[in-house]
């Protein structure tokens, strides 16, 4: 796949919860390679964006693409299964198992035990803390150990996007920090990224592309300096 192809696209995609209509014709797409960041304020849509695209919920109308093929008419499971990983809003991490035997979860997927093992010490790599913690129960966590937990465990899985819902949201400004330059580092080391954040500044700074949801449809899009220097984003957004 060349850097141009795109990994993922919603076209005119309208999801309901019973009555409410939450998503409104969103259209959009990622290319290989590219930071691709959501940004509104809440109950604009992001999170339920992500939840069409993981098929946690389903689309009433329109099509998700992943590599060119329609995937939301397929199970939850499935989707992971293809080689997208979903980082939930407020981590769900599992609590009484260890740093260990979370990660051990995100590789569901693949049998080899040794290739499930070079997994868990590349995830060490990235985050060396974890390693320190790997016998740990996740619940007895910081909140930014956690969402470290809840990343590389997504990782575990090799995916070819990672789709991010607020992974800075309740951190401390050190770890928010921490947490981006993991994001930032990800991404030089040729992962795609779809990622929605509280923190729009931070999120245009790194994104290559982004988009503005407001009450479940996209009013702008551009490039994150593009976004970052609109009057509209600065006001709305940026404070």
């Amino acid at each position: 796949m060349s850097k141009d192809e795109v990994v993922l696209k919603l076209k005119d995609v309208n999801t309901y919860y019973g009555s409410i209509h939450a998503l409104k014709d969103v259209s959009f797409e990622v290319k290989k390679g590219e930071i691709v960041t959501l940004i509104g304020s809440n109950g604009a849509g992001k999170s339920t964006t992500l939840r069409t695209i993981s098929s946690i919920v389903k689309p009433r109308t329109g099509e998700v693409y992943f590599e060119d093929k329609i995937i939301n008419t397929l199970p939850a499971h499935k989707i992971s299964a293809l080689g997208i990983a979903h980082v939930p809003e407020g981590r769900k991490i599992f609590p009484r198992m260890t740093v260990e035997e979370n990660l051990e979860m995100g590789a569901f997927r693949f049998k080899d035990s040794n290739k499930i093992k070079k997994s868990i010490e590349g995830v060490y790599e990235i985050f060396p803390r974890l390693k320190e913690r790997e016998k740990q129960k996740g619940g007895t966590l910081s909140g930014g150990e956690q969402q470290m937990l809840a990343i590389g465990r997504s990782l575990m899985s090799e995916p070819s996007i990672l789709i991010m819902d607020e992974p800075s949201m309740g951190l401390a400004p050190l770890m928010v920090e921490l947490i981006f330059d993991i994001i930032k580092k990800l991404n030089s080391n040729g992962m795609t990224i779809l990622l929605v954040e509280q923190n729009a500044n931070k999120a245009l700074k790194i994104a290559s592309r982004g988009y503005v949801l407001q009450t479940g449809s996209i009013i702008l899009e551009g490039t994150g300096k593009e976004l970052l220097k609109s009057d509209m984003v600065r006001e709305a957004y940026l404070g």
